[in-house]
């Protein structure tokens, strides 16, 4: 393999990582890396790792250790920082360089990306399992529900008074139980997306009308947009049906005198996801929908992508779990973060091809 190969593959690593020659020297960093530190590459070589890199664990001896018995090491869950910016919990892998003695290899993995991403993985898993459950649901419970609601129209043809509002109630509580199967049924009736070049800004300028006018009107709509966005690889009705639903529950968590739902893109270069094929791709494009809200449950925030689980009274917990699902397909991932005040679900999405966007 050419130099040109492993000079990309050392660019397109999605964890910082950084080399250190026989003297603990910093000899090479990454772009993940300088980000991660705060630092270029050219401000970083030849600078005293520990100078740089603060870690709250003995990753000096560990050091020596693997130089010394030219064997990998793996230290979970540790605070790492530069000084520059506040420590972050790492997963730290060290192993020596093979055709370069004294000199070793060091990976920072941040642990919040690490269970994001695999909170993202388990959305998916679970929005799967429940596609044959809801298609059992849907037709060994609707097709009795339709007897139920037939049969008490029929009866209250020949009722008065308090009976019929009895007929009644039968009649409005089956159509509300089918209209929630309809709900279960889109997760195996879901279409698989019709992917091509989209603008970001085009569907979020559409949500947010849509929202303004709608569920959203008693509340203020800020937009915070990257201009310089490139275009997504998406179906576009798929991507304003999981962003009417990301405003829709910004709303509903709000006060309902008002309050304000921020829309936020921007560009985040090192971001991957792994495909059901092994392989890594890039997810750069970054949408965050952020309301001021009381914010989720502590025993709900990791849990609110998979199906059945709501945090609202008579919420049915489909809609995330939906979102979830057609991210998912789009080769994207959705985490979310609340705190009382502040609740923010963000997307990432991939980059359209370049034969795609023309």
């Amino acid at each position: 393999m050419t130099a040109s190969f492993f000079d990309t593959l050392w660019t397109s690593l999605p964890v910082p990582a950084l080399v250190i020659d026989g003297q603990n020297k910093i000899a090479e960093i990454n772009p993940s890396g300088e980000i991660f530190m705060n630092a270029s590459a050219k401000s970083l070589r030849g600078a005293p790792v520990w100078d740089k890199l603060h870690v709250n664990a003995p990753l000096d001896e560990a050091v020596t250790r693997v130089r010394r018995d030219s064997s990998a090491l793996f230290v979970n869950t540790v605070d790492v920082g530069s000084g520059e910016k506040p420590p972050v919990q790492c997963n730290v892998q060290l192993t020596t360089m093979v055709d370069r003695p004294g000199y070793i290899l060091i990976l920072m993995e941040p642990r919040e990306i690490a269970e994001k991403m695999g909170r993202a993985m388990q959305s998916k898993t679970a929005a799967k399992s429940a596609i044959g459950m809801a298609e059992m649901l849907a037709h060994e419970i609707k097709n009795p529900l339709a007897g139920i609601t037939g049969a008490a129209q029929l009866l209250s043809m020949s009722l008065t008074g308090d009976d019929i509002e009895l007929t009644d109630l039968i009649v409005e509580e089956s159509r509300r139980v089918v209209k929630l199967l309809e709900q279960v049924e889109q997760f195996g009736n879901l279409r698989p997306p019709i992917r091509r070049a989209v603008n970001l800004h085009d569907v979020l300028d559409r949500a947010q009308k849509s929202a303004a006018v709608g569920f959203a009107a008693h509340m203020r709509i800020k937009e915070n947009f990257d201009p310089s966005l490139p275009s997504t690889f998406a179906d576009s009705d798929q991507l304003l049906q999981v962003f009417l639903n990301l405003l829709k529950n910004a709303a509903e968590a709000s006060d309902k005198n008002g309050g304000t739902i921020e829309i936020r893109t921007f560009y985040e270069m090192s971001l991957r996801v792994e495909r059901p094929d092994g392989s890594r791709s890039a997810v750069p494009l970054q949408i965050e929908i952020i309301d001021d809200g009381p914010g989720l449950p502590n025993d709900l925030a990791s849990e609110v992508f998979e199906p059945f689980v709501s945090g609202r009274e008579n919420g049915t917990g489909l809609g995330l779990a939906l979102v979830s699902k057609i991210i998912a397909e789009h080769d994207g991932w959705i985490s979310v973060t609340s705190a009382p005040g502040r609740t923010v679900f963000r997307i990432s999405l991939p980059v359209a091809p370049k034969e795609q966007d023309q």
